[in-house]
């Protein structure tokens, strides 16, 4: 499946309240060992990407995590699968290469499988860890590997520029319009007609914002099975979304985005996937440091 590289269409705003957001898997306390300390840095463990629904042994090529790409493969449970590579026993640092190194193996995984991506990191002592993670947790994984089935995830990041959105208001609201003036021509202190433009211009702003992506969100509820909002990064982004969307429809979802935009003009999207749906599940572990 080709990746949506990141665009720039104008369009869209800030981020509000999603929609409902799939079930987080948590499943029950495994026993697997952390990343040790220096002293232990030679021991060998197993890093886990991810889980998928699979019953025959799967190879993936020399894709994983490591100055030297390790050998990918799955350890087995009954119908369940973890991908992993073999790894030195010490924290990862989530450097570009190590992310970039995770994220390609959940991204090649996906184009044949359902996965449950694991978070960055996740490291097991041994193979028998893992397969009792997998016992453990057989129901919570197969439940969301079910619900995320035939399922990914794409990214709609909004932004504005705010000058421009600032001229915008003043023109189009004749109080601010008329304080403004006010200011400009007024002797003496404009301390307090100051304070007073800036927290109407903070509030337009904030309505203005909320109505773009009250918009966003209303207008791709129905191409969409759920949707998250994260926080906006910066004062131009307005909108940091993740939406699940089943794979039969993404290209009404592709169109909607477009059309959105389109409707928008003055806004700019970066709008990316798919991707494994890293939003939507939420797989944490309880590692227990060996003694």
């Amino acid at each position: 499946m080709a990746k949506k590289p990141a665009t720039t269409a104008k369009k869209a705003s800030q981020a509000k309240a999603p929609a409902k957001a799939a079930p987080a898997a948590r499943p029950p306390r495994p026993s697997p060992a952390p990343a040790p300390g220096p002293a232990d840095s030679g021991a060998q463990g197993q890093y886990v990407y991810c889980i998928i629904q699979s019953e025959s042994p799967l190879t993936f090529g020399p894709l994983g995590i490591g100055h030297d790409p390790a050998e990918v493969h799955t350890v087995h449970f009954k119908d369940l699968a973890a991908v992993v590579s073999a790894t030195p026993m010490v924290v990862h640092d989530p450097t570009r290469e190590n992310v970039l190194a995770h994220q390609r193996v959940n991204e090649t995984v996906m184009l044949q499988h359902t996965v449950l991506p694991m978070s960055f990191g996740t490291v097991f002592k041994t193979t028998n860890d893992i397969v009792e993670l997998l016992r453990s947790a057989y129901d919570a994984f197969t439940d969301v590997l079910q619900k995320m089935r035939d399922k990914v995830e794409f990214g709609l990041k909004v932004l504005w520029d705010r000058d421009q959105i600032i001229r915008e208001i003043e023109d189009q609201d004749e109080d601010i319009r008329r304080l403004k003036n006010e200011i400009s021509t007024q002797k003496g202190s404009t301390y307090f007609a100051r304070m007073q433009y800036g927290r109407m211009i903070d509030a337009a702003l904030q309505s203005r914002s909320e109505q773009y992506v009250d918009d966003i969100f209303r207008s791709l509820r129905d191409v969409a099975v759920a949707s998250r909002s994260n926080k906006p990064i910066g004062d131009r982004m307005i909108m940091n979304a993740a939406f699940l969307v089943s794979r039969d429809r993404e290209q009404a979802f592709d169109a909607r985005v477009k059309e959105i935009g389109q409707r928008h003009d003055k806004l700019t999207f970066k709008y990316t996937g798919p991707w494994p749906p890293y939003n939507f599940v939420n797989i944490k572990l309880k590692l227990e440091r060996a003694h």
